[in-house]
C-alpha cells in the first residue's frame, strides 16, 4: 500500500518539476517593474529633449523678432519702443505655451553695439520673467567706453556689433521640473543663447535726455532687468 502511493507521489513531483507553464508568470512579475522603470525614464528622457528644443527655438524666435524692430518703417531711422520690446516678450510667452515660462524661465534681450572707441557696447538690456538668472556675458551700460568687452557670448566665440549696426543678443535660462523623477533627480536648468543682426538701420542714439531704451538710466519699465 504504501510502495503505490509514493510511486503516485514521486510521479506528481516530476510532472510539477516538468512543468513549466507557471514560469513566464514569475518571470512576468520579476521584469514588468524594471521595464515600466524603463519606459518612464524614456518618456522623461523625450519631454527633456523637447523642452531643450523649445528653449532653442525660442531663443532663436526672440532675437529675430527683436532684429525686425520698426522693419519696414517709414522713418528714415526708427527708433526702438519699449511696446516694440514688450511685443517681443509677448511673442516668447506665446510660443512658451505649457511651459509656464513666467515663472521658470528668464529672457534677457540686449542691444550690443560698438561704442566710440571701437570696443563692444551693451547699450540697453530689458528682460522677462521670474526666474533669477543674471547675465552670463554682462550688463546694460557694459562696455560703454574703451574695448575691454570682446562680444557676448561664451569665451572664444563672442557676436561683436560692427559700426552702425546693433546685435540682438538673447539669453534664456528655463528651470525644467522632471515629470515623474522629479524628487529623485530635481530640477535641471536649461540654458540658450541666440542673436540677429538688425535688419536695418536703425536710430542708435536717439535724441539727447531720452527715456526708454536711449537713456543710460532709464526710468522703470515692466520689463526692465533687476
Amino acid at each position: 500500500m504504501i510502495a503505490p502511493a509514493f510511486r503516485k507521489m514521486r510521479r506528481a513531483l516530476v510532472r510539477l518539476a516538468r512543468d513549466s507553464r507557471a514560469t513566464i508568470i514569475v518571470e512576468m512579475a520579476f521584469t514588468i517593474p524594471f521595464l515600466i522603470l524603463i519606459g518612464f525614464a524614456g518618456l522623461e528622457i523625450a519631454n527633456l529633449t523637447l523642452a531643450n528644443t523649445r528653449v532653442s527655438q525660442i531663443a532663436l524666435s526672440a532675437a529675430d523678432n527683436a532684429s525686425r524692430i520698426a522693419y519696414g518703417n517709414n522713418l528714415s531711422l526708427p527708433r526702438v519702443r519699449e511696446l516694440d520690446i514688450n511685443s517681443v516678450f509677448t511673442g516668447v510667452e506665446e510660443q512658451a505655451g505649457g511651459m509656464n515660462f513666467r515663472a521658470n524661465g528668464r529672457i534677457i534681450l540686449s542691444s550690443l553695439e560698438r561704442n566710440t572707441d571701437g570696443g563692444q557696447w551693451i547699450h540697453w538690456q530689458r528682460c522677462y520673467g521670474n526666474l533669477n538668472a543674471p547675465s552670463s556675458f554682462g550688463v546694460q551700460g557694459a562696455g560703454k567706453t574703451g574695448t575691454a568687452l570682446a562680444g557676448m557670448g561664451p569665451a572664444g566665440r563672442q557676436v561683436a556689433a560692427s559700426e552702425g549696426t546693433a546685435v540682438m543678443f538673447v539669453e534664456i535660462t528655463y528651470r525644467y521640473t522632471p515629470m515623474l523623477y522629479g524628487k529623485w533627480l530635481g530640477a535641471k536648468t536649461i540654458r540658450s543663447t541666440a542673436a540677429f543682426n538688425i535688419r536695418e538701420a536703425r536710430d542708435l542714439k536717439g535724441p539727447p535726455n531720452s527715456d526708454g531704451v536711449y537713456n543710460d538710466a532709464p526710468v522703470a519699465t515692466k520689463s526692465a532687468c533687476t
